[in-house]
């Protein structure tokens, strides 16, 4: 089925080289061409970008994930912000499908950065007008801009995959694998019509292996970890283990961002976890997991930026029925 084409032409929207495939996808949902873009590197790895053409007085979209390499991604944005702000774009958009440094959002210990903060002032300082982003590791991070964040979720895209497969009611018990991700946990309970289960992971001394201890029932149950990342995997497979050492009958794994770094797909394989449900938020170059199931954003992403654009509510995209809204 052909997209329509998008009929403001002050729209573009440019994708950088983290998720061009998801950027494309985008593009095409938005029903426009992707933007001309070329990036190179200097011998010694410096980053040049050349915007292709003009953007004066025009709404641009960048889309990056900042995801592996982090840092090197990350630069890329900022010259990006920087070049438009100086060919004269009218507002400069920045959309985030994965945050990178968002884990490091507070003081844990005595010295320690808050990256996640610095990240935030240097898009704002390099000229970006709003932040759209997906599922940040910690829902404070909105406040570190000074500028507008559009933050959705992944929720009801993975609530659809469970749906789909009649994963619902009080048969299905939805697990957050530490108490920070409740509320996330929560609110696909909430799509699933099921009960929540949440782990409680400590760690008597060094180098000990971490005990898990169960709050709530999961004994016959189909168990559904939901988490907004997985990196090594370390964590989700521990979680997976005990829950069926419990008596779960199957374990799904569900996340926004698949990081997958280091042992994270052995891991995940050698595990008890039936599925992993993912979303393409990260490119993952190939298909390195057997047991891997890719939702995509691209509709999410691509209605948030017309809304964002047409100055309409983003709000229906976070509920049970953002599909329905996406029609009307």
């Amino acid at each position: 089925m052909t997209e329509k084409h998008y009929t403001d032409a002050s729209l573009k929207i440019f994708s950088l080289s983290s998720n061009r495939p998801l950027a494309e996808k985008v593009a095409e949902k938005v029903g426009i061409e992707l933007g001309q873009i070329n990036i190179s590197h200097f011998s010694d790895g410096e980053i040049k970008v050349n915007i292709e053409e003009s953007v004066r007085g025009d709404h641009v979209y960048i889309i990056q994930s900042t995801s592996f390499p982090v840092s090197d991604h990350m630069m890329e944005l900022l010259i990006m912000i920087d070049a438009l702000r100086r060919a004269s774009a009218k507002t400069i958009n920045v959309v985030l499908p994965y945050y990178g440094y968002a884990r490091q959002d507070r003081k844990a210990q005595s010295r320690e950065p808050i990256t996640a903060k610095l990240v935030a002032n240097m898009i704002t300082m390099a000229g970006a007008d709003r932040v759209l982003t997906l599922d940040l590791h910690a829902a404070q991070i909105q406040g570190f801009f000074d500028i507008p964040v559009d933050h959705l979720m992944g929720a009801p895209l993975i609530a659809n995959y469970f749906l789909e497969k009649d994963l619902v009611g009080e048969d299905v018990v939805v697990v957050s694998p530490d108490h920070g991700g409740v509320t996330r946990a929560r609110k696909l309970a909430e799509f699933l019509k099921a009960p929540i289960a949440i782990i409680d992971k400590r760690r008597p001394k060094p180098n000990v292996a971490e005990v898990m201890n169960i709050i709530g029932d999961v004994n016959g149950k189909t168990c559904i970890i939901i988490d907004d990342m997985i990196d090594t995997a370390g964590t989700i497979t521990l979680a997976a283990q005990a829950l069926i050492d419990k008596g779960a009958k199957e374990v799904y794994a569900s996340c926004t961002h698949p990081i997958l770094s280091g042992p994270a797909c052995q891991r995940l394989e050698e595990s008890p976890i039936k599925r992993v449900v993912v979303t393409d938020s990260i490119q993952l170059k190939d298909r390195p997991l057997s047991k891997l199931d890719i939702i995509s954003v691209d509709e999410l992403l691509a209605e948030a930026i017309k809304r964002v654009h047409e100055n309409r509510s983003v709000s229906p995209l976070f509920s049970e029925t953002y599909k329905s809204a996406i029609k009307d």
